[in-house]
């Protein structure tokens, strides 16, 4: 099968040079002119996707080779882009940086030589004008597999400033497809944990993506950067689909890092190939009668915005009914939930309405010691402890949360080390950790995870169904997960 969606890939020399504003200013001028547009987001990122969303009306999407292994950048990437007109993608940090020690991997150029796309470099130009040619030129020819078809200056102080630029990339071989001038920075205030996301602050965002919209259609060559796009080499691989992946085979294992000489932990499983999850059941295809799902509730509203949207569809596709909850508003689960996923977010800010919201605490408490499946990832550890910075939680795991000045950032490839009801112990995952939060204890007894990089260690919690960890996964990777999750909901 051939697949040729039209497709750029919007990177930078570095982080703050523009990626955000260009990539969700270009979505938008595209979908104003009535293109369908697929937007993507290449790493672990939560929040651009949100900005990704408004600005094309449809869902933002992750393409992480590390989460997901480099096998489904291709399958993920035509999942979301069926039936659009073009494609953009907003690289991660410079174009070249990817997983620590891990070479090109997941890296913007990476992702964009997965896809067979050519990739479009936004340059901060306000300190330099013939430099500017050294730097393209530079990017351009670091590794020839990778297709710089065009730059975009961005901070641009004037006209002469621009004349100078133009100037000097005449020499470069890569066109100039935009120029935006140095205007006040749109407003898209940030926190400790990068940009606010959507969900809590949807009208200032609306203004935001206008801005970022009309700045990008005043400034760059449209119809270039669209015949640009349609330049994409073709995709040899099918679409990923979540009924598809459930009852077929699980994707290959992802690859496995080196370890070097650190010696072996007992409280990992052996090393070797990653164990893959069994299939639990036949996949429910076909199901018609609403009353044969199973409910599970998921986290959302302004303190829980993190997730993918794989995750939803695999436990749709599993059997379950997905229905989405605000724990700062609902003060009781939806009726007949079976199971429970809290995702990221941010607890801390919220801290004193989620506290506040007592019924839906002890809701939350007696669903978990009823046994039934609870899975919370980070913010959705932190709201299951007993307190978050002096203020009750739910009290499910007898931890304590609070916050910190140190910043946890990294991937980390993980082992299950306890049976739960995502995944039989010995599961390899890869994941991504990102908090300023600390929990104390780390682990339980029954810890989450084996945590194999960058420093060997155990983490998070796995106690009667609940299974509680700093670790951010990808279902995608590891679709059993869903369908054991869904079982789990069926029986207990």
């Amino acid at each position: 099968m051939s697949s040729s969606v039209p497709r750029l890939v919007i990177a930078a020399p570095s982080s703050g040079s523009g990626k955000t504003t260009v990539a969700t200013g270009l979505m938008a001028a595209f979908a104003a002119r009535g293109l369908a547009v697929s937007p993507h987001k290449v790493g672990p990122d939560y929040i651009d996707p949100g900005y990704h969303a408004l600005a094309t009306g449809r869902v933002g999407r992750n393409l992480d080779a590390y989460l997901c292994g480099p096998e489904l950048i291709g399958p993920l990437f035509l999942h979301g882009a069926r039936g659009c007109d073009i494609a953009v993608v907003e690289g991660v940090m410079g174009l070249y940086d990817g997983a620590a020690g891990e070479g090109e991997l997941a890296s913007t150029a990476h992702v964009a030589k997965l896809l067979r796309a050519p990739v479009v470099l936004v340059v901060d130009a306000s300190s330099q004008s013939r430099s500017v040619a050294a730097l393209v030129h530079g990017f351009a020819s670091w590794d020839p597999q990778v297709r710089v078809g065009g730059v975009i200056l961005n901070k641009v102080a004037s006209d002469r400033h621009e004349e100078l630029l133009r100037e000097a990339l005449d020499s470069a071989g890569v066109p100039v497809l935009g120029v935006l001038r140095r205007v006040a920075q749109v407003d898209t205030p940030s926190r400790h944990l990068g940009l606010v996301p959507v969900a809590e602050r949807h009208a200032a965002a609306v203004e935001a993506v206008t801005a970022m919209a009309a700045q990008v259609e005043a400034g760059c060559d449209l119809e270039g950067l669209l015949g640009l796009a349609r330049s994409a080499g073709a995709l040899s691989c099918a679409p990923w689909g979540a009924a598809e992946v459930l009852s077929s085979s699980p994707p290959p294992p992802l690859p496995v890092p080196t370890l070097g000489a650190a010696p072996p932990d007992p409280r990992f499983r052996p090393e070797g190939p990653r164990p893959q999850t069994p299939p639990e059941g036949a996949p429910p295809d076909g199901l018609k009668d609403a009353d044969r799902r199973v409910r599970v509730a998921v986290a959302a509203g302004s303190a829980f915005t993190f997730s993918y949207a794989e995750q939803a569809e695999l436990l749709t596709a599993a059997g379950a009914e997905v229905v989405p909850f605000d724990p700062l508003r609902d003060e009781q689960l939806p009726d007949g939930t079976r199971g429970l996923v809290i995702g990221g977010g941010f607890p801390e800010v919220y801290a004193a309405e989620l506290s506040g919201n007592e019924p839906l605490r002890k809701a939350v408490a007696a669903l978990a010691g009823s046994g039934a499946p609870v899975a919370a990832e980070c913010a959705g550890l932190l709201y299951l402890c007993r307190e978050l910075d002096g203020l009750p939680m739910c009290g499910v795991l007898d931890v304590s949360a609070r916050m910190s000045e140190r910043l946890t950032l990294g991937y980390r490839d993980a082992v299950a080390v306890s049976d739960s009801v995502l995944a039989p112990a010995g599961t390899r995952m890869r994941a991504h950790e990102f908090h300023r939060t600390v929990v104390e204890p780390g682990s339980g007894t029954a810890p989450a995870w084996g945590v194999r990089t960058p420093v060997r260690r155990v983490e998070g919690f796995v106690q009667q169904g609940v299974h509680a960890s700093y670790l951010h996964t990808h279902w995608a990777a590891q679709p059993g997960v869903a369908r054991r999750f869904v079982e789990r909901c069926r029986t207990s």
